[in-house]
């Protein structure tokens, strides 16, 4: 079997039933569908079973969150790849699984693109650690091999970027292949609680880091994350001309020396 796609769902019914209709209307049939509700009180339950004959696994119970589901269902998975296919997220047409392993490609992870956030898709120049300091790959996107997904399990001490850190362990720490292709995968909802909760976001990325960078390393990605985008994409060529530097380097000067001058001046009466 060439994939498992696996959503997992907590009283999410509407949502739910499109993500299901996105999968079964899919035109490639080399899947097994495998959905984890985490003990819903509304609809979903019901949303599941009109689908039964559909989906070739599924459990409702109380489990500890979004990534204790996720690893649940990857115990329950068989396929040589892993897609994470949330409730409310929803393949974006239903020729998508027959685009992706039409390629023939067989690397650790083949990641696509997306709809429906605002999110940059990262990856097509390939997968840096700056990069994912500064961005994310969406796992609805991706379709990661199994064994690979195993030996990282999602960490379900975090609530919301356990699928961020798999990136860095898988991609950078452990090297795993990786192609990126154009194809859109996914039409995301954003309505969960990675988008919703900026602060608890920012807080679980610095303790990710914290936890996989040695402190001296994690230093100079503290730096790099503090420049505009736009200075570090031209610092390269700044620094190649010594006379542009030269001068680049003294507007900056003035420009700051200004800028305290102004913070200092009271403002008149």
């Amino acid at each position: 079997m060439k994939l498992s796609i696996i959503t997992v769902n907590y009283n999410d019914a509407k949502g739910l039933e499109r993500t299901i209709k996105s999968v079964t209307s899919q035109t490639y049939r080399d899947f097994e569908f495998i959905i984890i509700d985490g003990g819903s009180t509304d609809e979903s339950v019901e949303v599941i079973k009109k689908y039964e004959e559909h989906i070739d696994y599924w459990v409702s119970e109380h489990d500890g969150g979004i990534y204790c589901g996720m690893n649940k269902g990857l115990r329950q998975a068989h396929g040589e790849y892993i897609n994470f296919m949330n409730g409310g997220d929803c393949f974006y047409s239903s020729n998508v699984l027959e685009q992706i392993f039409s390629l023939g490609i067989e690397t650790d992870i083949i990641t696509g693109t997306h709809v429906g956030s605002p999110h940059p898709n990262i990856g097509k120049n390939g997968v840096t650690m700056y990069d994912l300091c500064t961005g994310a790959i969406d796992h609805q996107a991706s379709f990661i091999k199994r064994e690979v997904a195993l030996r990282h399990p999602y960490d379900e001490k975090y609530k919301i970027v356990s699928d961020w850190k798999f990136f860095i362990e898988a991609l950078i720490i452990d090297n795993c292949t990786f192609y990126y292709t154009d194809t859109i995968v996914v039409n995301v909802d954003m309505s969960g609680i990675s988008n919703s909760n900026k602060v608890l976001n920012n807080q679980e990325r610095e303790a990710v880091l914290n936890e996989l960078l040695p402190e001296r390393i994690l230093a100079d990605y503290k730096l790099l994350m503090s420049i505009h985008p736009d200075l570090l994409a031209n610092a390269q060529k700044i620094t190649k001309s010594q006379s542009v530097r030269k001068s680049i380097i003294k507007i900056a000067n003035i420009l700051l020396k200004l800028k305290k001058i102004s913070k200092t001046v009271l403002p008149t009466q």
